[in-house]
C-alpha cells in the first residue's frame, strides 16, 4: 500500500470505483472492511463521501485503483487502434470514389461510396436516440471490448459492467458512446476529403452520369438540390447545359472538371463533416452537463446496508458481518503524516503475565488490546497522533490468527516505524516451536519487523 497509486482526481472515476467495490461485493460476498469502514466514518461529510472514502481505501488495498489506470491506458490504446481505422477507412473511401482516373468518374455512385455507409448509420443512430431510449452503437460496443481486452488485469473484471451501470443512471452512456462515433466518423470523413483534395489537385478525372430507365432533367434537379446548400458556401454548382452534356460524356472542358470536383468536395462538407461535427458537440455538451450531476443511487440494496455502517447510531459488538468468501491479504506500511513519540501496545495478554514493563521517559504505554472497544479507541487515537516508533507485544504462545495479523497490519500503518515483540515464555514453560515457526512466517508475509528481545532502547532511542 506505500507504493499504490495516488487517488484519482475525477469525481466521475471516484463514483466509478464505488460502483466496482459494489458489484464485487454483490457477487463474492462482503469484503473485510474494518479498516476502511473506520476510516470512513472519520471523514467529514455525508453518506455519500464516506462511501467513496471506504471504496477508495478498498480499491487501492485491493487492486481496484491500479485495475482501474490499466483499464483506462487499454481505452487509450483502443481509441487510437479506432483512429488509426478511421483515417485507413476514410482515405479507402476516397479511393474507392475516384479510382485511378484510368475511366470517368461516375458523380453519383462517387457521392454514395462516400456518404452511402455515414448516411445510414446517422440515421440509425438518430432512430436509436428517438425511440430505443438506450443505444449503443457497434464502434461504442467495440471500443468497450477492446478497453476490457487491452487492459490485462485480473482486478478489472468489475470496471466495464460498473461504468455502463453508472452511466446508465443518467442514460450518459447515450452520450458518450454518441460522442465516440461521431467522432470516428468525423475522422473518417476528414481524410476522405484530404485524400480526395490530394487526387483531384495530382490527377485529372472526368465526371460523367449514366440511367437507363431516369431523364435527364431527373438528375438535373437532384443536381441542383444537393449543391444548393453548398453553394451558399461558395462552392461551385454545375448550370443545366454542364449537367445535360455530362451525361453523354466526360466533359474535356475544364471549367465542367472544375464545377463537378467544387460540387462533389461541397456535398462531401455539407452532408458529411458538419452534420457529424453538430452531433459530436452535441453529445460532448449534454455528457458535460449530465456528468456534473452524477450522483451515486444510495437506494440500491449495497449502499442501504452500508449506511448501517458508515452513519450508525451506535456501535454494535460481536460479529457484524459473514466471513467473506474470498479473504485478503493483510498489508503493513506506515503513516504518511507527520509523526512524534513513542508507544508500546500488547495484544491479548493473559494474567499470568506482569505488564507493562518498565519503560524509559518519553515512551507512552498504552496497555493491554482484549475487546473491539479498546482496539477502535486505539486505532482511532493513532489516526490522529500517530507515533514515529510503535513496539507490539504478542504472546507466541497463541496462534496467530487472521485478526491478530489484520490488527498488526492496521496498527503498522498509523506509525512510522513498527517492531514486533515476541514476548519469552513464563517461567517453567516452552515455547512451541511449530507455533513460534507460524509466527515467524506470518510477521514475514506480513512485512513486519520482529524479535524476541525487548525493543525498549528502540523506542526510547529509536536505534538499537
Amino acid at each position: 500500500m506505500t507504493n499504490s497509486p495516488p487517488p484519482p482526481r475525477s469525481r466521475l472515476q471516484r463514483l466509478w470505483l464505488c460502483e466496482a467495490i459494489r458489484l464485487r461485493e454483490d457477487h463474492a460476498g462482503p469484503l473485510e472492511d474494518v479498516e476502511a469502514n473506520r476510516l470512513a466514518r472519520q471523514t467529514d461529510g455525508a453518506l455519500a463521501s464516506r462511501i467513496e472514502a471506504r471504496a477508495l481505501f478498498l480499491a487501492r488495498r485491493d487492486g481496484q485503483l491500479q485495475a482501474q489506470r490499466h483499464w483506462l491506458q487499454g481505452a487509450r490504446l483502443a481509441l487510437l487502434a479506432l483512429l488509426i481505422l478511421a483515417l485507413v477507412g476514410g482515405a479507402g473511401l476516397a479511393l474507392a470514389a475516384l479510382g485511378d482516373g484510368s475511366r470517368p468518374v461516375n458523380v453519383f455512385w462517387a457521392l454514395g461510396s462516400l456518404l452511402g455507409i455515414h448516411l445510414l448509420t446517422l440515421l440509425a443512430w438518430l432512430l436509436g436516440i428517438a425511440f430505443a431510449g438506450e443505444h449503443q452503437a457497434a464502434l461504442g460496443r467495440l471500443w468497450l471490448w477492446l478497453s476490457e481486452k487491452l487492459a490485462r488485469d485480473a482486478a478489472a473484471a468489475q470496471l466495464g459492467p460498473a461504468l455502463v451501470l453508472l452511466l446508465q443512471r443518467r442514460r450518459l452512456n447515450r452520450w458518450l458512446l454518441g460522442a465516440l462515433v461521431h467522432g470516428l466518423w468525423l475522422v473518417a470523413l476528414l481524410a476522405a476529403t484530404l485524400m480526395l483534395l490530394l487526387l483531384l489537385s495530382t490527377q485529372r478525372y472526368g465526371f460523367v452520369w449514366e440511367t437507363t430507365l431516369l431523364g435527364s432533367d431527373a438528375f438535373v434537379a437532384l443536381t441542383h438540390l444537393l449543391g444548393a446548400l453548398p453553394a451558399l458556401l461558395g462552392f461551385p454548382l454545375p448550370d443545366v447545359d454542364t449537367i445535360r452534356a455530362s451525361g453523354d460524356s466526360a466533359l474535356l472542358v475544364e471549367t465542367a472538371r472544375h464545377a463537378w470536383a467544387g460540387w462533389l468536395l461541397g456535398v462531401l462538407l455539407v452532408f458529411g463533416l458538419l452534420p457529424r461535427a453538430l452531433f459530436l458537440l452535441l453529445c460532448l455538451w449534454r455528457w458535460w452537463h449530465d456528468s456534473a450531476r452524477l450522483r451515486l443511487d444510495l437506494a440500491l440494496p449495497g449502499y442501504r446496508l452500508l449506511a448501517e455502517r458508515l452513519q450508525p447510531p451506535a456501535e454494535r459488538l460481536g460479529v457484524l458481518d459473514a466471513e467473506p468468501q474470498a479473504l485478503h491479504q493483510p498489508l503493513s506500511g506506515h503513516s504518511a503524516l507527520a509523526t512524534d513519540g513513542a508507544l508500546l501496545v500488547a495484544v491479548e495478554l493473559d494474567d499470568s503475565r506482569p505488564w507493562p514493563p518498565q519503560v524509559g521517559k518519553g515512551v507512552a504505554n498504552a496497555g493491554v488490546l482484549d475487546s473491539r472497544e479498546q482496539r477502535q479507541h486505539l486505532l482511532d487515537q493513532l489516526s490522529r497522533f500517530p507515533p514515529a516508533r510503535l513496539a507490539v507485544a504478542v504472546d507466541p504462545r497463541r496462534s496467530p490468527d487472521r485478526g491478530t495479523l489484520a490488527l498488526l497490519g492496521e496498527l503498522s500503518r498509523t506509525a512510522a516505524a513498527t517492531r514486533v515483540w515476541l514476548l519469552p515464555p513464563p517461567p517453567g514453560e516452552a515455547l512451541d516451536s511449530q507455533r513460534l515457526g507460524d509466527w515467524h512466517e506470518a510477521l514475514q508475509r506480513l512485512g513486519l519487523a520482529f524479535s524476541d528481545a525487548a525493543p525498549l532502547a528502540w523506542l526510547e532511542t529509536g536505534h538499537d
